[in-house]
């Protein structure tokens, strides 16, 4: 048996995704440590105490544990202001890597490896590296200079210019780099010169006990939705990057031949312009007339999203990067067509014309043109559907798991990888 210590410093494993700072990485964390626990890999996951209220360590399931560390106020803080609780996260996750207070059964168990989850995790991560010599495995989610070239207003925006510099120090620091797909791990090889033997191939998977086919009539009664008509669906994080505007506008591009179509909306603010893009969509909805088409509910839990899925004909992914897509393979799952952009991991898990479409234009004519298509032709439909599922069983977090056993075999007999 193995052991584990997985480092996600800006947001638990157990927050809702949609909220905040919570999204695909939340899921990841805590549904890869769930089947390497499984496949008898202890995973100690060490986060941010955000609250007094929080206990001091979670038991999730037989091998999965949370620790929530002080570091900084005990309130949330604007994930622009992490970068200063840094060394007192990694100060505070040494002293409980060292002690067998919170461990139980498993406190003889030595610490093989430290995974850690985007930037602010991975500068800890490298500190730890070298003061407990443990090999370091890095998963980034999203690179500020993959960033720069989607969204260049919101890395303005954000206060922590060291970003793409910690980055790059991670990154040759790291024993192994994970990129979700080929089309990551080829950028961070291009943009931050990585050694491509260090950089490994491990998709995210999907729980697919939750998320499958089911009836779409069901699925919409059971959410209050119009049981006729065409149903777009969005599902994500509230901010620029995410490109909710263009699935809004997508949806009065379709009005003149739907005009029974509506698009419901599954998520809350997020980053510093969050607020500001939720005003902005609801003053973009006025302005098209479409408040009775347009549908905003907050994050759901993560399980109770497949109803959503199901429910709608399309769903609509227009985000201007992704480095993997999660919510595009969570629909696929479900049998939902995926008109997404043309960018990142979405170019990975979309076949387009058997699974969905790719949209090289990220307008929202363009988008439309692709859904009038599925919208029109009902085998066309079916044919998506179908496809999206069969393709979506190739993902699962067992498979995830079993790759990332074998990648830890190996870093437990090799040399630790000396900073460059």
């Amino acid at each position: 048996m193995r052991r584990l210590a997985v480092l996600s410093l800006h947001t638990s494993p157990l927050a809702q995704p949609g909220t905040g700072d919570g999204g695909g990485m939340n899921v990841y964390v805590r549904e890869l440590s769930s089947a390497l626990a499984r496949a008898g890999v202890v995973c100690d996951v060490f986060t941010r105490a955000w609250s007094d209220d929080l206990p001091t360590s979670l038991s999730i399931e037989p091998g999965f544990r949370v620790h929530y560390v002080s570091a900084g106020p005990p309130t949330p803080i604007a994930k622009e202001s992490l970068p200063d609780v840094i060394d007192e996260f990694t100060d505070g996750v040494l002293k409980r890597m060292g002690s067998s207070e919170t461990f139980g059964a498993d406190e003889d168990l030595p610490f093989e490896a430290v995974h850690a989850n985007y930037w602010l995790s991975g500068v800890a991560g490298h500190l730890i590296k070298h003061q407990m010599n443990l090999p370091l495995v890095s998963t980034f989610h999203t690179l500020d200079r993959v960033k720069a070239e989607a969204s260049p207003e919101e890395v303005e925006a954000d206060a922590s210019h060291r970003r793409a510099e910690a980055e790059a120090t991670v990154i040759r620091c790291s024993d192994t780099v994970l990129a979700s797909c080929s089309v990551e791990a080829a950028q961070i090889s291009d943009l931050y010169h990585a050694d491509p033997s260090r950089i490994r191939i491990v998709a995210p998977g999907v729980d697919h006990a939750f998320f499958g086919p089911g009836d779409r009539g069901q699925a919409r009664r059971a959410l209050g939705l119009p049981d006729k008509g065409p149903l777009l669906l969005f599902v994500g994080r509230i901010q620029p990057l995410k490109g909710v505007a263009v699935a809004v506008e997508t949806l009065a591009a379709l009005i003149p031949g739907y005009s029974d179509a509506h698009l419901v909306v599954v998520g809350g603010p997020s980053g510093p312009q969050g607020e500001a893009e939720v005003a902005r969509l609801h003053s973009l909805v006025g302005e098209l007339g479409l408040e009775e088409r347009v549908f905003f509910v907050p994050p759901r839990p993560h399980e109770l999203l497949s109803t959503h899925y199901r429910a709608a004909d399309v769903c609509l992914v227009p985000s201007r990067s992704e480095s993997f897509g999660l919510v595009a393979l969570e629909a696929a799952a479900c049998g939902t067509p995926v008109v997404a952009s043309d960018v990142g991991g979405l170019r990975s898990l979309i076949d387009h014309g058997r699974t969905g479409y790719l949209v090289e234009d990220p307008s929202p004519e363009a988008f439309a043109a692709w859904v009038r298509q599925i919208l029109a032709e009902p085998l066309l439909a079916e044919r998506l559907g179908t496809g999206s599922v069969l393709r979506a069983r190739r993902y699962t977090w067992a498979r995830a798991a079993h790759l990332l056993s074998g990648i830890y075999d190996e870093l437990t007999v090799g040399r630790l990888v000396e900073c460059s």
